[in-house]
C-alpha cells in the first residue's frame, strides 16, 4: 500500500476521506493523489454558438483552484504534500486512467448513508465505485474521526485463501500494527443448520492456516450469529472496538445485482466505521 488515490468533489463526505489519507500518509511511507473529477456538459449547437464556452472554461478554473486550494491546505496544516490529478471526463474514467498512471493501490472515498443532496449523490457514487473497481477501496464514513487502526475485522463467508487478498489485508494491518479478528456470519433465519454446521468445523481450520501464514500478527476467528448482517456487524464492531471492516466483493451478473444488491455496497451506507473492499478477483 503506496500510493492512495483519493478522489475528492471537496464535499465534507469527501474531505474526510482525504483526512484518512493524509493522516495515514503521516504515519506511513506513502503517497495520497488527490484526484478531481469534471464532467463537462452542453450540446452540439450551444457549444458551436460559444453560449457555453467561457461559461465552461470558468467553472473548469474554479474547479482547478479549489483542487490546488485543497492541496496548500493540507501541506500547511499536515505537512504532507500530496499529489494532484485534475481530470475533464466522469469520475469512473477518471479513476481508472489515474490508477493507470499513478499505479495506485487503494482508493479511498468518502460515504455517508443520510444526509444533504451533494452528500448521498458522492455516497452512491462510491457504492458504484466498490461495485465496479479491480483495485481495493476504503470507504470512509462521513463524520469519522480520524483514529490509527488498531483492530481490523474481516467479514467473511467464503474463508478466503487468494494470496492476492489475504497478503493485502495482512500487510495493511501490519502497517498499522493492527490486529485482525475474523468473523464467519450466521443467519439464524434462513441459513440450514448443515450450513451452520459448516461454519463451525471449517472455523478452527481457518484460523490455524492464517496464523500460520501471518504468525506475527494477533488473530482471532469466530462465529457470529444473528437475524440481521448489518446490524450484527455494527454491534459486533461497537462491543469489540473494531476500527476497520474487511469485506471482499463478487462480480455478479447484471440480474443478480438488480434482485440481489451486494451486502458490501449496503453495508457502506450503514457502517459507521472505516469499510475496506476487496475486490475477488484482484491480482
Amino acid at each position: 500500500m503506496k500510493q492512495l488515490l483519493v478522489p475528492t468533489d471537496f464535499s465534507d463526505c469527501a474531505s474526510n476521506a482525504v483526512n484518512f489519507a493524509v493522516q495515514s500518509a503521516k504515519l506511513l511511507p506513502m503517497e495520497v493523489v488527490l484526484l478531481h473529477t469534471y464532467e463537462l456538459s452542453g450540446n452540439l449547437y450551444t457549444d458551436y454558438m460559444g453560449v457555453n464556452k467561457e461559461f465552461k472554461e470558468s467553472m473548469v478554473r474554479e474547479a482547478h483552484e479549489k483542487l490546488m486550494k485543497c492541496k496548500a491546505g493540507i501541506l500547511e496544516k499536515d505537512g504532507v504534500d500530496v499529489k494532484t490529478v485534475f481530470y475533464r471526463g466522469t469520475l469512473q474514467d477518471g479513476i481508472d486512467e489515474t490508477i493507470a498512471t499513478e499505479k495506485a493501490d487503494l482508493i479511498v472515498m468518502g460515504t455517508t448513508g443520510a444526509s444533504g443532496l451533494d452528500e448521498k449523490i458522492w455516497g452512491s457514487k462510491t457504492s458504484g465505485i466498490i461495485g465496479d473497481s479491480k483495485i481495493p477501496v476504503l470507504a470512509i464514513p462521513k463524520g469519522y474521526n480520524w483514529k490509527k487502526p488498531e483492530r481490523v475485522l474481516i467479514a467473511t463467508n467464503h474463508f478466503e485463501k487468494d494470496p492476492a487478498i489475504l497478503d493485502f489485508i495482512f500487510e495493511m494491518a501490519g502497517q498499522y500494527k493492527a490486529g485482525v479478528h475474523t468473523i464467519v456470519f450466521s443467519d439464524e433465519d434462513d441459513d440450514l443448520p448443515e450450513k451452520m454446521i459448516h461454519y463451525g468445523n471449517q472455523i478452527g481450520t481457518y484460523e490455524k492456516l492464517l496464523k500460520t501464514k501471518y504468525p506475527e500478527l494477533s488473530l482471532h476467528t469466530e462465529n457470529l450469529f444473528g437475524t440481521e448482517f448489518e446490524e450484527s456487524i455494527e454491534k459486533y464492531a461497537s462491543e469489540n472496538d473494531v476500527d476497520m471492516l474487511v469485506m471482499v466483493t463478487y462480480q455478479r451478473s447484471f440480474w443478480d445485482r438488480i434482485f440481489h444488491p451486494s451486502i458490501t455496497r449496503r453495508m457502506s451506507y450503514h457502517t459507521h466505521i472505516p469499510l475496506l473492499a476487496i475486490p475477488a478477483d484482484r491480482k
